[in-house]
This record gives structure tokens, sequence and C-alpha cells, in this order.
């Protein structure tokens, strides 16, 4: 019966309304630059959701573990191939995304009867140069947006464009890792708060009903804060440009993320 054109469009149309579905109950991934690097951060309970994938490239997800862990081991193995046969230089996020990842998601999208994958993922590249930095988006049907500056992940576009809004607006030039931990959060705190809401009322927010990222108050966002990640995990990762040797790559752990966020935010998460 998908033989027919029209079939097929309504086939594929019902399976993004089914992947919609699926990303309403997950934490978003915030990605943003600060002076020195990429800071990755979410919220987790249990699973990692931030991963390394080679020296200077860093990966965060969104949905399945178990599709996240077959889209980052797809990328592991595509980047160590590249970095044997060419050499490290060519190991970019950009290849790896267009020639790579973004092809293998489309066609498991399309390809309706087999599993789609559940998994919006991330990729951050650190520049050879500071403002030279990559971060690369790929929802589930394979397209992807790039930018430099922020990036986030998120159960719909509305709840990902206000996160972006935020941290635009609060971090208009690259902020210092403490600025940048602090800003993240919050910018955290606002996607799931949105995501909750839509949830709740089992459609997306109207134009209407969502306020402006600016004018979003920081007492509200750190009491959602407070109330969500009480029975979970701050997971946050770096790609710093100061760290020594070829991988850029570190995890943050909670007693260095303690130190880094700022006052009111160890008050509020004590």
């Amino acid at each position: 019966m998908y033989e027919e054109p029209y079939k097929w469009v309504e086939a594929v149309g019902n399976r993004r309304q089914y992947l919609d579905e699926q990303f309403k109950q997950g934490s978003p991934v915030v990605a943003l630059t600060y002076d020195s690097g990429i800071l990755l951060l979410t919220v987790s309970k249990g699973t990692s959701k931030l991963y390394e994938i080679y020296d200077r490239l860093a990966l965060g997800g969104m949905g399945h573990p178990a599709d996240l862990e077959k889209i980052r081991f797809s990328l592991l193995e595509m980047a160590h191939v590249e970095g044997f046969n060419r050499s490290p230089s060519d190991v970019t996020g950009g290849r790896m995304v267009k020639y790579g990842i973004a092809p293998v998601i489309k066609q498991a999208f399309e390809e309706i009867f087999k599993a789609p994958f559940i998994a919006k993922i991330l990729l951050a590249e650190l520049g050879q140069k500071a403002g030279k930095n990559s971060l690369l988006v790929i929802n589930y049907d394979g397209t992807f947006e790039e930018g430099a500056h922020c990036a986030v992940l998120a159960a719909s576009k509305p709840v990902e464009c206000d996160m972006v809004a935020y941290l635009q607006q609060q971090a208009p030039t690259p902020p210092s890792l403490e600025q940048a931990c602090g800003i993240a959060l919050r910018a955290w705190a606002l996607g799931n708060r949105a995501q909750r809401k839509a949830v709740e009322t089992t459609s997306e927010p109207s134009q209407e009903a969502r306020q402006e990222p600016a004018a979003m108050d920081t007492v509200s966002l750190d009491a959602h804060l407070r109330d969500s990640v009480a029975d979970k995990t701050i997971e946050c990762a770096l790609l710093d440009r100061s760290q020594s040797g070829s991988s850029k790559y570190r995890a943050v752990m909670p007693e260095e993320l303690g130190r880094l966020l700022p006052k009111d935010l160890k008050i509020v998460l004590s």
C-alpha cells in the first residue's frame, strides 16, 4: 500500500509525529562557546549524554540511549578511519556530518519499513583558532544546521528558538567559563520548563503564551532548576583550547562544576 507516493508521504508524516512525541520527556542539551573553548551541558539521570569523538570533536545527544550509542560508535569509527587514512586535521565536524552521519540518519528516517533513529545530536568542533568553532545540530530526519556561538537540542523547534534567544541575549560575546556554566544551566532550565508545560497542555505553546526569553526572570528559572535536578546529575564537558596535548576534550567533575557555578546558583543547588 506504500507504493503510491501519497501513501509514502502520509507514512513519513506519521513517523515524524511519532518521533516528536518521543522527545517530549527528553533532557535538553546546551552548547556555548566561551573564551577558551566550547562548553556542553545537560542534566541526565543515569545514562551519559555527552561524549568525546575525536581530539577536537564532542557529541551531545537527546533520545533513546541505544540509538545514541549507535550514532556515537559510527562517528567514532568514521573519525578514526579518516584520521588514519588522511590526517587528524582532516577530521572535521563538517565532514563527519555532511558525508557521514547525516545521510545515514536521513536514510533510516525515510525507509518506512525500518525503525528510525530516535535521536537528535549536537556535534561540537573546537577550531584551531578562537572564533573558528563549529556547532552542528542534526535532527532525527537527517537535516542539520551549523552555527558558531551557541546551539541547543530540545523537544521542539519553538523551545530551541527560545533557548538560543536566551543564550544570545545573556552571552553576546564569549563569556568566561564560570559565566558560561551559569548561562548554560539556566538555558537548560528554560528549555526543560517549556517542554514540561507543552506536555501538560498536550500541545505546543502558542506564540502568545510563550514568554520572550530575554524577559524570563532568574528567580523562576532558578526555582525550576532546583526542583528539576534534585534527583539528577548535571553533566558538563569542555573542548578546552588551553589543554595540553592533542585531545582537547575533558569531562567536568561535579566538584569542579560546583566551583565554577556562580554563587547564586550554588545557593540554589545546595
